[in-house]
């Protein structure tokens, strides 16, 4: 091969490198999968023109769902996480924050194609008396409907989603993308447990044990050791108020959420702490433990006082003994 040849070669190789770093460089522009966004949008089937999400809450009102106990504002989601429908989401990566756009959601993508298959007769001695009417939400053997008519003892039961059978179509906007990693946390509570609880994230030492390095000479059967070492954790520090502690998705799957906020956080734990706030009642202590110290004579001139016969009483909790 000539000097000339060698040349030529090794400038094809430099244009290919240049054109792969080109490509590199144009597939990471704007947001992309595993970023956080803020993002709001109002989303109606396309056929009928039913509302079936929004952010908005002039829109809430507008559709008289304002009432709900839900608080209307832009969410917090992770691109790639499927925390929306995957064709809102391929619109989203690439974009930049401030971008708007709108897409249509093909039923089979949405809440999927209806099936006449899945609308059963069942007897109405399944359903409860208070749930036996037509648009009534039930559950029969685990799975969730409504349903359709009711004569009778018989019920026609819908198994489809409400929604199925409908395109969506979505408008959006990128509001911003979230840095911050307390409120992206906030943000993935929300959208959890449909609030927002208060929370921050702080760095702790703490003591644990950890196994300690067994010497080449040693059996390899023999009992392995532990040694205490001071060591940091990120922790974020989560308030359970009483709102939180009876939210059902709470109750049902903490454990679960609380890992998916450690491995999209990037925090070594979650401590959720109770706060219990004194109710204006310190006086109920000190009478308890008055009553408590109250000697036999102490209790029986009380009684006295209150023109009670000690014997009936005692008669009375004998009685109910029995």
């Amino acid at each position: 091969m000539t000097e000339d040849q060698e040349a030529e070669l090794e400038e094809q190789a430099d244009d290919v490198d240049e054109e792969v770093e080109d490509e590199d460089a144009t597939e990471a522009e704007g947001l992309q999968e595993g970023d956080f966004v803020e993002i709001e949008y109002t989303a109606y089937t396309v056929e009928d023109e039913q509302l079936v999400d929004t952010t908005d809450p002039e829109v809430a009102e507008e559709e008289g769902v304002d009432d709900q106990g839900q608080e209307f504002k832009p969410r917090t989601i992770i691109l790639g996480e499927g925390h929306i429908f995957d064709a809102v989401e391929d619109a989203i990566v690439g974009s930049e924050p401030g971008d708007s756009g709108t897409v249509t959601v093909p039923a089979a993508d949405a809440f999927g194609e209806y099936d006449p298959d899945d609308v059963q007769t069942v007897s109405a001695e399944k359903i409860d008396e208070d749930d036996r009417y037509p648009g009534a939400n039930v559950q029969i053997d685990g799975q969730q409907g409504y349903i359709s008519t009711i004569i009778g003892g018989r019920a026609r039961v819908d198994f489809n989603h409400p929604l199925a059978g409908d395109d969506v179509e979505y408008e959006y906007t990128v509001v911003e993308e979230v840095e911050d990693r307390e409120r992206q946390a906030a943000g993935l509570f929300e959208m959890f447990l449909g609030m927002e609880p208060e929370l921050w994230i702080e760095t702790d030492e703490v003591e644990e044990e950890v196994p300690v390095e067994p010497d080449e000479d040693e059996d390899e059967d023999a009992e392995p050791e532990f040694e205490t070492q001071t060591v940091e954790k990120e922790t974020l520090y989560l308030e359970a108020t009483p709102q939180m502690t009876m939210n059902q998705q709470w109750m049902m799957g903490k454990q679960q959420i609380g890992q998916q906020i450690i491995d999209q956080i990037g925090v070594d734990r979650v401590i959720v702490q109770e706060v219990i706030d004194g109710m204006g009642m310190g006086g109920m202590g000190g009478m308890m433990g008055g009553m408590g110290g109250m000697g036999g004579g102490d209790i029986e001139e009380a009684l006295e006082d209150a023109d009670v016969d000690a014997d009936e009483i005692v008669e009375e909790l004998e009685g109910a003994e029995e």
